[in-house]
């Protein structure tokens, strides 16, 4: 126990220490806790083994200690040096008898007790029995005198995390439906979208290209034609000239005979 109250200590000075966390460090007593602990508020020592209280310091301004799940029978007088105790839980120990509880008369301003799981918790009519004993206590075993349960801070927390609540959740949907229906509002007014406008320069890039195909196959046909009909006026011309050829052997032997026959 002193070797984990140095460690808790981080070289703080004793005085100015307000909480201290002893928990599962295993001690039968109180050891290394001393007076000049003046300043300290809440102690905690769960799960310690301790079998006694003897020892225990003179602590003026504690007002919660913490002693569960250990193996306290008796003693509680020695707590009687910290008179500011508000808070005081003893479950998981073996308190027996309420005489043993006794000494819990001098805390003025006990307001929360627990003693769950102690064979005390067995006796007739405990609870009343505790309540008439300790006039300060608001809360024994987490229920009060009603047997109304302590109210935890969970909804509290809920708010300090930031979750959201119902509304700001529907709140966030109805956002989403407004958008939609900015939408459906642009497409009646008129308004052009962005894929709309790039679908028609697509449109006319591919009516651009057809067009330039067909320039090229008439491009391609007349040049066709022309060649065609220069080779039909070339075999015109060739016909032509044989035709000459051939009239002139005729005309020439007609005129050679009418020659010899002139002669003759």
């Amino acid at each position: 126990m002193e070797k984990r109250i140095e460690l808790e200590r981080r070289a703080r000075k004793v005085n100015q220490i307000t909480e201290l966390n002893l928990d599962n460090c295993r001690s039968t007593s109180i050891v290394g806790l001393t007076d000049e602990y003046t300043a300290l508020e809440t102690l905690s020592l769960i799960n310690v083994g301790l079998t006694t209280l003897k020892g225990f310091p003179k602590l003026p301004n504690l007002k919660k200690l913490e002693l569960s799940d250990n193996r306290i029978s008796s003693g509680l007088n020695y707590l009687t040096t910290s008179p500011k105790l508000q808070y005081l839980n003893l479950s998981g120990n073996k308190i027996k008898d309420l005489e043993t509880l006794k000494p819990l008369e001098e805390f003025k301003n006990l307001a929360v007790l627990d003693l769950f799981n102690n064979d005390v918790t067995q006796v007739e009519n405990y609870r009343d029995k505790i309540f008439n004993m300790l006039p300060s206590l608001s809360f024994l075993d987490g229920f009060d005198c009603n047997d109304e349960e302590t109210q935890s801070d969970g909804d509290d927390d809920d708010d300090v995390n930031g979750n959201d609540s119902e509304e700001d959740v529907s709140g966030d949907d109805d956002d989403g439906e407004d958008g939609d229906s900015d939408e459906s509002e642009d497409e009646v007014n008129g308004d052009v979208s962005l894929s709309e406008v790039y679908n028609d320069d697509l449109e006319e890039d591919n009516s651009d290209w057809e067009e330039g195909e067909g320039g090229d196959d008439d491009e391609e046909e007349d040049s066709d034609i022309d060649e065609a009909d220069g080779d039909a006026n070339e075999s015109a011309a060739s016909v032509n000239a044989n035709e000459k050829d051939a009239d002139k052997p005729a005309d020439e032997s007609q005129a050679r005979g009418k020659k010899r026959k002139h002669d003759g």
